[in-house]
């Protein structure tokens, strides 16, 4: 069985106030090891999306700190411990010194960062 960590994934983006390393694994889903250095609402990055929301599910655990995502009606927030389901439609709202560790479908992770990156004006 294939295995990764935070020091050996093969891929890092970082954005301000965010380092994200990540991997594809087999099976068509890639991990992501997210650190959270400043708090951030990433609205204006999902921009031309559905409801210009990430349409990304994700599956995670809050390792340190918390995290949140806002929905069209409410918002939840996870903090260290959690365990958490995130369906399509929402926007991530960063916490400066969270730490989180996610997992999502590969192709569905290149199409939203796709959009992303062409909103933070970066090719994908």
């Amino acid at each position: 069985m294939p295995k990764v960590s935070r020091t050996t994934a093969s891929e890092t983006v970082k954005l301000d106030g965010l380092e994200v390393r990540l991997e594809h694994m087999d099976g068509g889903y890639s991990v992501c090891f997210e650190s959270h250095k400043a708090d951030a609402n990433l609205a204006p990055l999902f921009k031309g999306l559905p409801d210009d929301r990430c349409q990304l599910p994700r599956w995670g655990y809050v390792v340190n700190g918390k995290t949140s995502f806002r929905f069209a009606d409410h918002e939840e927030t996870y903090e260290a411990g959690d365990a958490y389901y995130v369906p399509p439609g929402h926007v991530p709202v960063h916490h400066a010194g969270a730490e989180i560790i996610e997992f999502s479908p590969t192709e569905a992770l290149g199409a939203t960062m796709a959009v992303v990156m062409k909103n933070i004006g970066m090719d994908a």
